[in-house]
């Protein structure tokens, strides 16, 4: 009986072995895969696209290290934190069966394991810090800025002001579906583009004017909230030429899915001459016409 015993014992450890050895190279190959498919292009820069997995591209300094935060650091220690307990699981379905313990144990604590299962999260913790407060730092400390720009939330479009440019402003609406052109996204293209010069320390100062949006923009790495009568400020450099898509992240309302956000980022050159038209297309915040002497002054 315990020869039989024993050969049921060391099938179930090959079989045990044998499923922890798959998982693991399931595990495996997917955190390897997944910066790839994370990084994979996209039919248009900054967008989602079918079958992505992970975190859009990054386009700025801040989105690649929050990239690297959440693939490299992250989401190995979740998995192995799910594999575990999941192990625990089957080890407590096995081995504590009514069957197998008809009388129920009366152990109510164990010591040793419970200043384990204290001390070893507070350690993963202080870890975590070690590579997430830097970021944090980082995101909240707004270098000198080389352009300001204002986004301002609207039941349920975004409004832009440039103050740097001649305080020019314009509105960026949703294209609606009937009216989309070929090459646009639905639910992602507006009217008017936020454009935005690459290799420039930006701040973008964000506010509501009736209740509470959110301007996320995936590839930047940046979502802040739009708080009416609260201005809350961020910052990007963009590295490379693109277009860039994000939306609205605040339940603000019945059209809260219709406040995309077009970021179209040029070169320094670009920019200027984008500014120097959108000075005689879009209206003064003061609601004067832009003039020549004030692209000139530019």
């Amino acid at each position: 009986m315990m020869v039989r015993n024993s050969g049921r014992n060391g099938k179930l450890k090959m079989t045990q072995s044998r499923i922890w050895s798959v998982a693991a190279a399931v595990v495996g190959l997917a955190l390897s895969a997944m910066p790839a498919l994370a990084q994979e292009s996209a039919p248009v820069l900054g967008a989602p696209h079918d079958k992505g997995i992970g975190l859009q591209a990054p386009a700025t300094e801040l989105a690649e290290k929050m990239d690297f935060l959440h693939n490299v650091v992250l989401m190995p220690i979740i998995t192995i934190i799910t594999l575990f307990v999941l192990g625990l699981l089957f080890i407590v379905w096995y081995r504590f069966r009514e069957s197998k313990n008809p009388v129920p144990s009366k152990n109510t604590h164990n010591t040793t394991l419970e200043v384990a299962w204290t001390v070893l999260p507070a350690l993963i913790l202080v870890f975590l810090a070690v590579f997430s407060f830097p970021l944090l730092y980082r995101q909240l400390e707004i270098p000198t800025p080389g352009l300001t720009v204002r986004a301002i939330g609207h039941q349920w479009y975004w409004s832009y002001e440039y103050p740097d440019n001649g305080n020019f402003t314009f509105d960026a609406r949703i294209v609606r579906k009937e009216d989309l052109q070929p090459g646009q996204l639905y639910l992602l293209d507006t009217d008017n583009e936020v454009v935005l010069p690459i290799e420039t320390d930006i701040r973008i100062q964000i506010t509501g004017f009736d209740v509470i949006h959110a301007w996320t923009v995936p590839a930047f790495g940046v979502k802040h909230d739009a708080v009416p009568g609260r201005t809350n400020e961020s910052w990007f450099n963009i590295k490379r030429p693109g277009i860039y898509y994000g939306q609205c992240s605040e339940l603000c309302g019945v059209e809260h899915a219709y406040m995309p956000i077009k970021v179209r980022a040029v070169t320094k050159e670009e920019y200027q001459a984008w500014v120097t038209e959108a000075q005689q297309k879009f209206a003064k915040v003061d609601g004067t016409e832009p003039t020549q002497d004030v692209a000139a002054a530019e």
